[in-house]
Parts: C-alpha cells; structure tokens; sequence
C-alpha cells in the first residue's frame, strides 16, 4: 500500500501506515561509528610539542662518547647514559650531546631513535638508543560540559573509547536519557545520545588525539495541543518515544471532544525522505525541509499498532483535531449564550404585565 499524502497548502499530508513506518525507520540515524569509523589507535604514539621525552644511550665499549669516568674506562663491557627528561620545544626539536638537535615531532618514538642513532654513527661505540614518552600533553582529548569533573585525558597505547574517557572525567552528571555525547574531530561535530552509546557497543568508538567531547543535557520533549488532557510541553522522559506513548503522555484524547480520525504529528522532514513517502507523485515544494503532517485514524483498529510503531522526535507537535459535532454544539452554546437574555427579559416582561 503506498502512502496516500497530498499538498495542502505549503505542507504535505501523509498517512500514518505500513509503507510509510518503513520508510521512516528505514532511514539512517546519525552515528559515531558511521561518520568517524572504529579503527583501534596505533601501538606506538606520536610524540608531539609539549610532549616530555626521555633517551637512554647505550655504547659497546667504554671509552666512548657516552662512557662514565676514566676509571670505568678500564673495565669491560658497555656504558649507558641517561639524558634528562625534556620537552618538546615548540619548533618540535629536542637537544641530544654529540648529536644537536633533533626533529621529533610527529615521529614515533622507534623513528626518533633511529635518527639519534644515525646522527651518532662515527662518534659513539656502536650507539644503541632507547627513547620512551614520560609525559604524553599533545595525545590528548578534552572532555567537558556536563560531566563531574573536565578534564583534559591522556590517550594511552592500549587505546580508550568514548565512555572510558566520560569515566575517567566523572562520568555525566545529567540524567542519561537527557543527554547527548558531541565529538568535534578534524573540524566536524557529531552528537549522539548517551543511551544510544550505551546501548550499542559500536557506537562506543576509539577516541584520538585531539577530540573534543561536549556532555550536553537536552531533554528530549514535544507539544500537545488541541483536544488532548493537557495543552502543554511534554517531556520525553525516555530516550524513544512512541506516538502511542506520547498520546498517553498528553492526557489522553479528551471524551465528546476529540476526533479519532485527526490525530495529527506536525514537523519538519529532509525534502528528499518526503519525495520518497508521497511517491509516484512529484513534490514542487521548496527544501531542503519541507513541513509534513502525518495523520493517524485511531478509528481503524490497525492503527493502534501503527502508533505504536511511530517514533516520535524532538520538538514534534502532536495535534488531536476537534470531532465535528463539537463545532455544532460551540455554535449551539453561542446561541444559547446570546438568547438565554432575551428568554429571561421577556419572561419577566410578561410577569409585571
């Protein structure tokens, strides 16, 4: 069965029914894993400015550049020093005796001693170098808003996902069903909820270098109007939400007042997710988002099970029409308001007479 939806004015009318729940559901949500990927971050690290690094320098024989005193000169076997720790300066260098300054910014720790290595050949005994990040400031995401504590978290070899890094900052002091998790990274932002990511491991990624992740509390909620129990701004009080949830949410539709068959979902929708739900017929309305109402008939029993299946989303109206005899009965009540004065006066007219 395909949609039956028309153009009523400057919005578009659609049936809620099987053909159009399946486009709907069918359509992909927005995703961390779809638009970051999950891969695991490399073993070795990237040393970056502000990083601290410390060398150790071995050489075969003493003797060497590297050797200790004169009077370990006469002994066998190799000589190791240590340098002192250091951080990457900002034009990413480090100073190392004999050798000067090397680059190290960007390398791996094993690229950085193959460097140290090289610069050494010819001055030291068969050098062998060992570098090691004490202090890792350049590998590291921030995490912030509504969090216990922020906090700027070192990302280590074994790697760390979303929610070890939510963990290690306190975890989210809002509610989990009122809460989104936002990564910003390589200058693009994605948020997802926090149920969501607790709910499906794939969405808990490996985070990088760099990330920015943002805890932000916005409940989720939608707008009863018309004949329902109350008129008011609802909250989801859930991360999902079905229409059928959130009709009973509302209060119900009110007795003698409500129309079964105007059950209505009021919001915005990507033009190219409605071209889909009104096909074959062609849509002339402007995009990129175009207003739909969905319309439900809870006189059909099927229909239940359709309100069911409807997922609500942030900021929908739901919109209960009123029945037609209560148009009837305002205007009967209109004139019974205007004659009712009119009634009493002659009455009284007619007593004093």
């Amino acid at each position: 069965m395909s949609p039956q939806a028309q153009a009523a004015g400057q919005f578009v009318v659609v049936e809620i029914e099987p053909n159009a729940l399946s486009i709907l559901t069918s359509r992909p949500a927005i995703s961390f894993r779809g638009s970051f990927g999950d891969n695991r971050p490399s073993p070795d690290q990237v040393i970056g400015v502000g990083d601290s690094i410390s060398v150790t320098i071995w050489e075969a024989a003493s003797g060497g550049l590297f050797s200790s005193p004169v009077i370990e000169r006469m002994g066998p076997g190799s000589r190791t020093a240590v340098i002192p720790e250091q951080v990457v300066a900002r034009d990413g260098s480090v100073t190392v005796p004999y050798a000067g300054r090397i680059r190290v910014q960007g390398l791996r720790p094993a690229q950085v001693e193959a460097r140290i290595t090289e610069s050494l050949r010819g001055r030291a005994i068969e050098p062998q170098v060992l570098v090691t990040i004490t202090r890792n400031a350049s590998n590291t995401v921030t995490v912030t808003g509504e969090v216990v504590n922020g906090a700027v978290v070192p990302v280590n070899v074994r790697g760390q996902r979303l929610l070890d890094v939510i963990a290690i900052a306190g975890g989210a002091r809002a509610p989990v069903h009122e809460t989104f998790i936002n990564l910003i990274r390589g200058g693009r932002s994605v948020a997802v909820p926090m149920p969501v990511v607790l709910e499906r491991p794939a969405e808990n990624i490996y985070v990088r270098a760099g990330d920015v992740i943002t805890l932000v509390r916005a409940p989720l909620t939608f707008t009863a109007i018309g004949a329902t129990g109350q008129n008011a701004v609802v909250p989801f009080g859930q991360i999902k939400l079905s229409l059928e949830e959130a009709i009973g949410r509302a209060g119900g539709l009110t007795d003698f007042r409500a129309d079964p068959e105007g059950i209505f979902v009021l919001r915005f929708e990507p033009v190219d997710l409605v071209r889909r739900l009104v096909a074959p017929r062609p849509l002339d309305l402007p995009g990129p988002f175009v207003p739909v109402a969905y319309r439900l008939n809870l006189r059909d029993p099927a229909s239940m099970f359709a309100a069911r299946a409807f997922v609500m989303q942030d900021k929908d109206i739901v919109y209960v029409a009123n029945a037609p005899m209560t148009e009837v009965q305002k205007v009967f009540s209109l004139i019974n308001t205007l004659t009712t004065p009119v009634i009493q006066g002659a009455a009284v007219g007619a007593a004093l007479r």
